[in-house]
């Protein structure tokens, strides 16, 4: 048996050994693809110019928005944006006026209808359970009560068994702070602590009719908030799961239709570090997308609208199934930096006739991935099925190839069967 040289003997060594591991496993994502943090409801204002100006063109046709509309970050034009279309502006501005009224309601109803003395944590409850799901608000609720009350019942023993207000005061401090670590407390863990401090300061720790009214208070806030964000415009977020569908179909084609241009190349690619920030940008959006489908699945729970178009539930599974072809196609994308790479590995680069048939397709699985994106849609294989078992065929057949050559091809084509099985159980 003859076996070819190894491409690229006597080229020096394109880079460390691991390079293909830490991209791999690199989680951070790229500047241009980052998602921004914008608070608790996504509300995001900048001051600007010629706000009239702006208002006018924001509101001028009934339309799709404008490039100028999109990029307009004044909050004239954000405002515009949240009356026109349905998204993040628009949800964020519901979410806004929901917690208004909640912690309104909250705080007529402890002032005005029980007459409590300190109403403060009322209205402070109702806006903190406002929140961005309506699983999220009662699973609050129960937070927000259970670590206010056991604020309340450490406060009222320290004070009873500790004599010094400064020393009764530190005790609650922290064994309320590492009492509220317990993860059922979730974030309002912190409140077992602030809650004992606050009423150990203000020297009510020891009077029982007003421990009683700081439970009443966050109770009665807690479920105003809970109540008003699960029956007025429950939030959904399909609008998110739909755009991460797009954003990352376009993201996995397009390194796809990189790695065959590469592929295709008469001599093994000598510099990859461009496929390899490709492959890191396309991870982040994996991650994004991962966050989408959590979000909006949880959004849908205990939601009054989870039948509406705008839950999602239809791009659900296309992007499932774009979630699960990144394992295969970080491996490809790894096989050919394995085949290509240096001297000291065990795989030879493919032939030239097999390497055209390998890039067809990869060019043949960019297109189907971009037809997962558009729910519904059908994605035709044919093509590349008949592609794979020309390779496959290859693989046992063609023994002129070599060793090293037959191996190489073997470890880019057993990724590209797995993205082809990955399309067709979709």
């Amino acid at each position: 048996m003859t076996q070819r040289p190894r491409p690229g003997d006597g080229r020096p060594e394109p880079g460390e050994e691991g390079e293909e591991e830490q991209y791999l496993g690199d989680s951070r994502a790229s500047e241009a693809n980052a998602p921004t943090s914008t608070g608790r409801w996504g509300l995001r204002l900048k001051v600007g110019e010629d706000v009239k100006r702006r208002l006018g063109a924001a509101l001028s046709t009934p339309g799709s928005a404008s490039d100028s509309e999109r990029h307009d970050r004044t909050p004239v034009g954000w405002f515009a944006r949240a009356l026109r279309v349905p998204g993040s502006e628009r949800r964020s501005l519901i979410q806004a006026a929901k917690a208004t009224f909640a912690a309104t309601v909250a705080w007529l109803l402890a002032t005005s209808v029980l007459r409590l003395p300190q109403p403060f944590l009322a209205p402070y409850a109702a806006v903190f359970l406002v929140d961005a799901t309506v699983y999220r608000s009662v699973r609050g609720w129960v937070q927000q009560v259970a670590a206010v009350g056991a604020g309340v019942l450490l406060a009222a023993t320290a004070a009873r068994l500790i004599p010094g207000q400064a020393v009764a005061l530190a005790v609650v401090v922290f064994v309320g702070l590492l009492a509220g670590n317990w993860r059922r407390f979730g974030s309002a863990g912190i409140w077992v602590g602030v809650t004992g401090m606050l009423l150990i300061s203000y020297g009510t720790a020891t009077e029982p009719v007003l421990l009683g009214d700081r439970l009443l208070e966050t109770a009665l806030g807690a479920t105003i908030g809970a109540v008003v964000n699960a029956l007025i415009l429950p939030p959904l977020h399909g609008d998110q799961l739909a755009a991460a569908t797009d954003r990352l179909a376009k993201a996995l084609a397009e390194l796809l239709e990189t790695t065959s241009d590469l592929v295709r190349r008469d001599e093994p690619p000598e510099d990859v570090d461009d496929l390899l920030a490709q492959a890191r940008d396309v991870r982040s959006q994996v991650q994004v997308a991962e966050e989408a489908a959590g979000l909006t699945r949880e959004g849908r729970m205990l939601n009054l609208r989870r039948r509406r178009p705008a839950s999602g539930a239809h791009h659900e599974r296309p992007l499932g199934t774009l979630i699960a072809l990144w394992p295969p196609v970080s491996q490809l994308i790894a096989a050919v930096r394995t085949t290509s790479a240096r001297q000291n590995e065990p795989f030879a680069y493919p032939w030239p006739d097999a390497r055209e048939s390998l890039a067809d397709l990869i060019r043949c699985l960019a297109d189907a991935v971009r037809s997962v994106a558009a729910a519904g849609e059908p994605v035709d294989l044919e093509r590349g099925r008949a592609l794979l078992a020309r390779l496959e065929r290859r693989l046992v057949t063609a023994e002129d190839d070599g060793v090293p050559a037959r191996l190489g091809l073997g470890t880019m084509t057993l990724p590209a069967r797995h993205l082809v099985e990955q399309l067709e159980n979709r």
